[in-house]
């Protein structure tokens, strides 16, 4: 596992247990992918997955661009598309990654919260 996603992950954890003690309604499930160079892939990838609402973040650690996250907001069933976004693994933090998971998972308002 290289450095960066074992950075990743500890951030992913604390964002996590965050989204739990606040947002009840989001119960999101972290997943790492770090053995994709056995398949030629030189990168590290993790999910993160809201179950009840089907949406999904991925987030991509390219070996060849080291300071950069790729990440990009679509559903599980979605494959994803070339149009990534991309934040500057310097910038990143836990609490990057709790906005990002309690605002895309959150739930829609409803007619009377509005």
């Amino acid at each position: 596992m290289t450095e960066q996603l074992k950075i990743l992950c500890h951030l992913a954890t604390e964002a996590h247990e965050r989204v739990q003690l606040n947002h009840a309604d989001i119960e999101p499930i972290v997943g790492v992918h770090h053995k994709m160079r056995d398949a030629g892939l030189p990168a590290d990838l993790m999910t993160i997955d809201c179950c009840k609402n089907r949406e999904r973040i991925i987030l991509i650690l390219n070996d060849d661009q080291p300071d950069l996250i790729n990440y990009q907001f679509l559903y599980k069933e979605q494959d994803p598309d070339a149009d990534f976004q991309q934040l500057a693994f310097g910038d990143s933090s836990s609490g990057t990654l709790y906005e990002r998971m309690s605002h895309y998972f959150a739930p829609p308002a409803s007619v009377k919260d509005i």
